[in-house]
């Protein structure tokens, strides 16, 4: 599951941050953008780096870094995860941070993109040392985030608990803030409909593009890598809809059962064992053969950078949905288009996640609750209204999927930045 944040350009390898900038140049280039347009929405604002020092529980000092990219917010704050995990540093935080500006003006909810991560393995660490960890580094940020400046939310390997830590000690700074931070536990004025956001957000998306083509989603077969939030909220969503979920993976391995799993039963073996592993009446499979797994949907719901080139190659299925943050490189992404395989782009598939924070962000601004018949009901307008932007984009550059979605963010970015102007 886990794969290289590197790729090639020319004779030369890529990183993560270039291969988001490759996209964006095609988009650039489809709007025939002035280069001095490109440099400025190609640059992020800030880039913050900090040194977090703990106390061990067994006194011992441990050493950890943190970073947070504030890439752009001529549409609004700052928003975007905040992840825990071993490969974290500046290029992929930057590389993230500039996603979630196009992810949210895609979906046109007012917010501009950022980003954050700690370069720790939290499976290394107990609760407490977490805890000690996450509010050290809201003690380095406090003055660099706010509800009107910058609003961190969950991402991989951190949760609702977490995203508690970050208000709480925000609020020793700076008073009572519980709007600083989204995917807050529903104790702590988190939104109704905020943990399955994610999952839901990717169904729709795929209905909608299977609608378009004359499919449904009822017999649709799905292969999920990931079973976290964003791949086990989009099991069981697609299950209940009436799809077949026939391979599933997590960081243990994948299963694999051609006539679909029982999803609702493979959830309670999770939470008994903690792995998809071990789940009876399916075959074993590691994480690479499940991208290779024969079905109409791939849907990498891990982390990014798992379809390159090579595995794009192999793909047995008609649709990548991109519920992970740049799941395809950019020899990835290209394989696929040569093969008439329609991409999904991350920054309109898995919107559903900072959608729904931006109504957790609405609400606590206005110390208020919405039910989460309203939560779901509004989530579906920005996802299908979004579609049907990027659908008129498509035929008005005849471009692909990603290229339209990426244009279309461009459009409003550039459009907020002329608005506001530069002084």
């Amino acid at each position: 599951m886990e794969s290289s944040q590197a790729d090639t350009i020319g004779n030369m390898t890529a990183t993560a941050y270039q291969t988001t900038n490759a996209f964006l140049q095609h988009a650039f280039e489809l709007l025939k953008l002035d280069p001095s347009y490109e440099l400025l929405l190609r640059t992020p604002c800030r880039e913050v780096r900090v040194e977090l020092p703990i106390r061990r529980d067994d006194g011992s000092i441990g050493h950890y870094i943190g970073y947070r990219v504030q890439h752009d917010a001529s549409r609004g704050p700052y928003k975007g995860g905040l992840r825990f995990h071993p490969e974290v540093d500046l290029d992929e935080v930057r590389s993230l941070a500039s996603l979630m500006t196009w992810k949210t003006a895609v979906v046109d909810v007012p917010f501009g993109g950022a980003k954050g991560g700690i370069q720790v393995d939290p499976t290394k660490l107990s609760e407490r040392e977490l805890e000690r960890l996450t509010r050290r580094f809201v003690d380095q940020i406090h003055d660099f985030i706010g509800p009107l400046t910058d609003i961190p939310a969950p991402d991989v390997n951190t949760n609702p608990k977490v995203m508690g830590w970050v208000f709480d000690q925000y609020s020793m700074h700076h008073g009572y803030s519980p709007g600083v931070v989204t995917g807050k536990p529903i104790a702590l004025h988190g939104s109704l409909g905020r943990e399955s956001a994610t999952g839901r957000g990717c169904l729709v998306a795929i209905r909608e593009v299977l609608d378009a083509a004359g499919m449904k989603v009822a017999g649709t077969r799905f292969a999920v890598q990931g079973f976290g939030n964003v791949g086990s909220w989009f099991a069981r969503l697609a299950h209940a809809a009436g799809a077949q979920i026939v391979a599933v993976s997590d960081v243990r391995g994948g299963i694999h059962a051609p006539q679909g799993l029982d999803i609702p039963k493979l959830v309670a073996h999770v939470e008994q064992t903690g792995t998809v592993v071990g789940f009876g009446g399916a075959k074993p499979i590691s994480n690479s053969e499940l991208l290779r797994v024969e079905c109409n949907v791939l849907v990498p719901a891990a982390l990014g950078h798992v379809i390159d080139g090579p595995t794009a190659r192999e793909v047995r299925a008609g649709y990548v949905l991109e519920a992970a943050n740049g799941p395809c490189t950019l020899d990835g992404s290209h394989a696929l288009e040569e093969r008439g395989i329609v991409a999904v782009p991350d920054i309109w598939a898995n919107a559903g996640g900072v959608t729904v924070s931006y109504f957790e962000w609405t609400q606590n601004m206005q110390q208020l609750r919405w039910p989460e018949e309203r939560v779901e009901e509004e989530l579906e307008g920005h996802m299908v209204r979004a579609h049907e932007e990027i659908r008129r984009v498509m035929a008005r550059l005849s471009c692909s999927m990603r290229a339209a979605a990426f244009a279309l963010a461009v459009e409003r970015v550039k459009s907020a930045t002329d608005l506001r102007g530069l002084g």
